[in-house]
């Protein structure tokens, strides 16, 4: 039972950070109707950059201030420098724009600061916390509390003016414009909050796993989050994370040892065939009828 307890635990704190990342793909996409595939090369840069800055001698929480501050800019360039280009374009051309920025970044970014793993180190005890018999990683707990409290956050955000006109943004971008609501400041600022969230998600992952370019490489468990609660839905990254979490490790757990492991992505991708298949919208996203 305790076996049981502590893959049922770790995997829900692993689902919740995996909800970090899958959180910035929801904010483009509910912000602007954007898949962004580049989200993990995002998370990936972001722990990059906290990296370097504190390899400079920069304390590490400042430097995870100063990378916020990188990463919304960045965000807010990429849509100027190469989404605004694709005004009008099918969104498949998009789709794969972002793709491409993806594939760009994880080439790029360890091939100038290196691709060997980079600890990040949090100043957390590496010491567990222990619950009768389940041991649960510190680090897991705060990822865990960063992740509930950026989409707190991002629901009440959403019901703000500014949370109103990206709203509108993402359902109709003529009908936006036609009320003077800017469309390209508005993608602007869902990719920099993006770049926010990635902040976050680069520096938990990276202090769990060090840092190289396999951060990027969360996109893939991120996807199954965000197509299982629902693109659109800040509620479903949370609920998408903890199933696709608690799944990944219970099953593993007792699966492993049996077939020799590697079944961890067989999940994943089982989730996400499963979701496609039986409910394409996701547990809470919204189901858009078209009139043909």
């Amino acid at each position: 039972m305790a076996y049981f307890l502590e893959l049922l635990l770790n995997g829900a704190l692993t689902g919740l950070m995996y909800s970090l990342v899958a959180l910035g793909i929801v904010l483009i996409y509910k912000s602007s109707g954007v898949p962004n595939l580049a989200q993990g090369a995002m998370v990936m840069l972001a722990g990059y950059i906290v990296w370097l800055l504190s390899s400079w001698g920069i304390p590490v929480y400042l430097s995870i201030v100063l990378a916020i501050l990188a990463m919304f800019v960045l965000g807010v360039l990429t849509e100027r420098l190469l989404l605004r280009k694709m005004v009008g374009q099918p969104i498949i051309m998009i789709v794969m724009l972002t793709l491409g920025l993806e594939i760009f970044l994880r080439g790029v970014v360890p091939g100038f600061l290196g691709a060997s793993p980079k600890q990040l180190n949090l100043g957390i005890s590496f010491a567990p916390v222990i619950i009768g018999d389940v041991f649960i990683n510190r680090t897991y707990l705060l990822g865990g509390v960063v992740a509930i409290a950026l989409i707190i956050l991002s629901t009440f955000f959403f019901r703000t003016r500014m949370g109103t006109r990206l709203r509108a943004v993402s359902d109709d971008h003529v009908s936006s414009w036609s009320v003077g609501i800017s469309v390209e400041r508005a993608i602007g600022v869902s990719w920099g909050m993006a770049g926010l969230t990635a902040v976050a998600a680069g520096v938990v992952w990276g202090s769990v796993q060090s840092v190289d370019w396999t951060l990027s490489q969360l996109l893939f468990p991120a996807i199954a989050v965000v197509i299982l609660g629902g693109l659109d839905s800040v509620a479903g990254a949370l609920i998408g994370g903890l199933i696709v979490g608690i799944l990944g490790s219970v099953i593993p757990g007792y699966i492993d040892e049996i077939v020799g492991g590697g079944t961890r992505e067989v999940v994943t991708s089982m989730v996400i065939l499963l979701t496609i298949i039986f409910r394409p919208y996701g547990i809470f996203g919204r189901e858009d009828i078209e009139r043909i």
